[in-house]
């Protein structure tokens, strides 16, 4: 009988002290269905139009389903630009950001996913893996002067057009006919009314810069907060009703899509443990987090919208992340992120501007 309550005393300190994970919502904004961006690197895309998708929602209550792939298509036409005109000597990649988006639809308009998908005939998954390959093949064979400015052009818009779309003139939406441009009139988005916000300590503090990562081809401006303003500007967004554009580094074995969260463990030995127990985390701070930059440890590899914030049944805070991967995945395809691992991982955010609360709008003169 001793043995048996000693037996039932240590499962219960056990199970006390190993708590599973159960999410209680705190925000819950509005976000149009987890879509896929299947075998493409085009995240920003997908995770700019899903934040483009919501803010149409909250000015106008329209819902609409932002074609990702026009923004991409006319997008890539930058890209081949830049890699030309820069002799072959910069990024030229599937990847981008979110502020591609706002430069694509602000020089080529928005259209619906109806009127382009950016797919052909059967097909109903996207496959990019052949598009970067042959246009670098092109684009290198004019740098080697081995072709005319009107071989490259002509052979690259062929690929495009081939591979996602040609450039829509016009289309029809709920019986009226829309130029791209009139399109985006008629949603009321303003591109011009949203900013990228990040924290880095090589920089001055709200101070407007050029942020030196890979897939910053287009040279967008980043504007630099403290850590903590950061992270309260961030919050401030989601408890007045404004969704917000992630960048972020995912390839830690912390985040996890399969079990649904992202976390910081104080001790790496919970590393495994903590994708479904909760664990404490380590506390971050902004020199921590430039270290991690600096040496390459944080990475800008992905995008994706947070639209919400969740608490566990201890009380601590989980963003509430739209991912793009499908909603094969936990959580229906969203993935809940810790405070410690957005303070350390994420690359930036971008909001509309007067999402920022008065006492930093002053400080970053907006």
């Amino acid at each position: 009988m001793k043995n048996l309550l000693l037996f039932l005393f240590l499962f219960s300190a056990f199970n006390i002290s190993a708590q599973q994970y159960k999410f209680t919502p705190v925000i819950d904004l509005n976000a149009s269905s987890v879509k896929s961006q299947g075998n493409t690197g085009t995240c920003w895309s997908f995770s700019s139009s899903s934040f483009i998708e919501s803010e149409i929602e909250r000015i106008s209550g329209k819902k609409i389903d932002i074609s990702e792939m026009y923004s991409v298509r006319t997008t890539y036409d930058d890209k081949t630009w830049n890699y030309v005109m820069r002799q072959g000597k910069s990024q030229f990649s599937e990847g981008g950001l979110a502020h591609d988006v706002m430069n694509a639809i602000r020089k080529n308009g928005l259209v619906p996913e109806e009127a382009f998908t950016g797919l052909f005939g059967k097909k109903i998954a996207y496959n990019h893996s052949k598009i970067i390959p042959e246009l670098k093949s092109i684009l290198d064979k004019f740098i080697a002067k081995d072709s005319t400015i009107a071989e490259w052009k002509t052979s690259s818009t062929l690929i495009l057009d081939k591979q996602i779309g040609t450039y829509l003139e016009t289309f029809t939406y709920q019986n009226k006919t829309y130029t791209p441009m009139e399109f985006l009139e008629m949603t009321k988005l303003n591109p011009n009314d949203y900013i990228t916000l990040t924290t880095f300590t090589h920089i001055p503090y709200y101070s407007e810069f050029i942020l030196d990562i890979p897939d910053n081809f287009s040279y967008g401006s980043f504007y630099n907060l403290p850590l903590h303003d950061y992270i309260d500007v961030l919050d401030s967004a989601l408890e007045n009703g404004y969704t917000i554009e992630l960048d972020i580094d995912v390839s830690e074995s912390t985040f996890s899509q399969k079990t649904g969260v992202a976390i910081i463990p104080k001790n790496n030995k919970n590393n495994k443990k903590g994708l479904t127990e909760i664990i404490e985390e380590l506390v971050i701070t902004p020199d921590f987090r430039q270290t991690e930059f600096e040496n390459y440890n944080t990475t800008d590899d992905h995008l994706m919208h947070i639209t919400g914030i969740v608490k566990d049944q201890k009380g601590n805070k989980y963003y509430k992340v739209k991912n793009s991967w499908g909603t094969n995945q936990a959580n229906g395809g969203y993935v809940y992120i810790s405070k410690a691992y957005m303070q350390l991982k994420s690359i930036s955010i971008m909001i509309h501007k007067n999402a920022v609360p008065k006492k930093y709008k002053e400080n970053l003169k907006l």
